[in-house]
């Protein structure tokens, strides 16, 4: 019996991947960088590092791994690392997703890839279902790709672990038969049967006019309505909407390329509606994350994230800023919610990634400046060197998310 004892609580602290023992407390202490070569001349890759802040290696690099899709434009990965460790990676220009298994932290592997699927091409965001799939915004129907005739449509995908279609659904309204509904982000709303997906392109076509978000019955993916935004009393917070969020009241609010902040409200009635409820200054604005009651936000105009106040619902309050100085340019944000960090990468190659903290009290940002890489300066460099899976070269980060 106590032999038992001791095997049950052995398998409860460990478990075995690829002949290795990983412990199952390993939340937040690597992190998980999808990188491409800006050259174009290698390959993407993942790259780990240490992330656990008692480790002496913390800042740097554990291993990489190169995949087969040769860089185009390495973009958006999960926001947060999947309890299958199963990470999707994508290429976006060059219209291929990466399955990695990431299973065993120090063996980091392409599981499978994909391209088309449903009849749709070009996906660009992921977000889990409460079943473990994915759902994923294709911006293009497939027949449409690569015409001379303008792309005004997408669809969204379910799609399980394989790579494999589950379910796929147009986006296309033919209310709106003349404008670009082209599937950008996405909000998954289990509680009241919803997804809300956002429509703003990845290349310039549409990118002035595009303002709408639709509403889709999460049980069939059944489209309830497509509807516009707020353009605010600037009259532009309400082009390109990007990122939607849910926040801590269970409204989604969404971040507009023209870095407007719109809170959609009443999505599980017949018309829900949309609010600007704030705008930073600037365009172009980043990836924004929700940690409680606080909305971060790259702002790349002023090299700087903004964190706001949302526990008033309509009436959210800056509440700090943190400069990052005019050689950084802001993009990516995911947030660890066992350790209670962010991390941040840049939007040009060769620029460095850092953490931050947040002061969940005051709403305060700062830089973790014990986050060092093999330089010894804080954050971690993307800069040319010799990586770990024999690349050499600049890298081009984006998507990063924390392991768990």
């Amino acid at each position: 019996m106590f032999r038992k004892l001791l095997a049950i609580l052995g398998a409860l602290s460990a478990f075995v991947v690829g002949g290795q023992s990983v412990a199952q407390d390993d939340a937040g202490k690597y992190l998980y960088v999808w990188v491409g070569d800006r050259a174009g001349e290698g390959n993407d890759f993942v790259t780990v590092i240490d992330a656990d802040p008692e480790s002496a290696n913390y800042g740097r690099i554990v291993t990489s791994e190169a995949t087969d899709q040769r860089s185009v434009n390495a973009h958006h990965t999960e926001y947060e690392m999947p309890a299958s460790g199963m990470l999707f990676a994508n290429d976006h220009d060059a219209n291929r997703t990466i399955i990695l298994d990431l299973t065993n932290p120090l063996e980091p592997r392409q599981a499978a890839a994909f391209m088309n699927l449903g009849g749709y091409s070009m996906p660009h965001s992921f977000v889990r279902l409460p079943n473990g799939n994915i759902l994923a915004t294709f911006q293009h129907a497939e027949h449409q790709a690569g015409m001379n005739m303008p792309v005004m449509s997408g669809g969204i995908v379910e799609i399980n672990d394989k790579g494999e279609m589950v379910r796929a659904v147009s986006n296309a309204d033919p209310a709106f038969a003349e404008e670009g509904l082209l599937p950008y982000g996405l909000a998954i709303l289990p509680e009241i049967d919803r997804v809300l997906v956002t429509n703003s392109p990845m290349g310039d076509d549409w990118l002035m006019t595009s303002n709408t978000y639709q509403v889709f019955q999460l049980s069939n993916l059944a489209l309830l309505g497509t509807y516009r935004l707020d353009p605010g009393p600037r009259l532009n917070g309400h082009m390109s909407p990007e990122e939607p969020r849910v926040g801590p009241d269970g409204t989604v609010y969404v971040h507009t390329l023209s870095c407007g902040v719109q809170r959609v409200t009443g999505l599980d009635r017949p018309v829900p509606q949309a609010q600007l409820v704030h705008q930073y200054p600037g365009n172009w604005c980043g990836v924004p994350t929700i940690m409680g009651r606080y909305m971060v936000q790259a702002v790349p105009d002023i090299h700087a994230f903004i964190v706001l106040d949302i526990s008033e619902g309509a009436t959210p309050v800056e509440v700090s800023r943190l400069e990052m100085g005019d050689d950084f340019h802001p993009h990516w944000t995911a947030w660890d919610p066992q350790t209670r960090r962010l991390v941040v990468t840049p939007g040009r190659a060769g620029q460095r990634m850092y953490l931050l903290k947040l002061n969940e009290t005051t709403g305060a940002l700062t830089i973790d400046e014990t986050f060092r890489g093999e330089d010894g300066e804080i954050g971690f460099s993307f800069g040319s060197r010799n990586w770990p899976h024999g690349w050499t070269g600049e890298g081009a980060p984006h998507g990063a998310v924390f392991s768990r």
